[in-house]
């Protein structure tokens, strides 16, 4: 079992994805979402951390994407923790603004730094939605 059960949220608008950067933990960026708790669902946990991240937005057309697992993100070298996120892709209704632990929403491309995105993002998430189609990104 993964030390962070999460789940995640991929909005796009074109090829571009919507990150968020947190205030603590790591600088990494990340998709929008969060730690399931005890007894939630992945559409309750998902619905409650995008109310805290992204304040008053609504997401719309949720459609599952696929459980995808790596290290966790942490901007200290000597922590190392598993990490499993259910993704699921969704539209946005409202517009989004850093809320609660997020420090910044940043829409990113294929243009983007990799060197800024998490682990799970680089080694597993980008290179499936490539694969399918999903994205028309350059994956090296």
């Amino acid at each position: 079992m993964a030390d962070y059960n999460k789940v995640g949220l991929l909005v796009l608008s074109g090829q571009k994805i919507l990150f968020c950067r947190k205030k603590h933990t790591t600088s990494k960026l990340i998709l929008p979402g969060g730690c399931l708790e005890p007894g939630e669902s992945a559409m309750d946990c998902l619905a409650r951390e995008i109310r805290e991240e992204l304040g008053a937005v609504s997401v719309e057309g949720l459609e599952y994407l696929g459980t995808y697992s790596d290290r966790a993100a942490t901007d200290d070298p000597t922590v190392c923790r598993s990490l499993e996120i259910r993704l699921y892709r969704g539209e946005l209704v409202g517009k989004p603004v850093a809320s609660s632990e997020i420090r910044e929403v940043v829409w990113c491309g294929p243009e983007t730094d990799r060197s800024q995105m998490t682990p799970i993002l680089l080694n597993r998430i980008l290179p499936d939605l490539v694969d399918r189609g999903i994205l028309d990104w350059e994956i090296s």
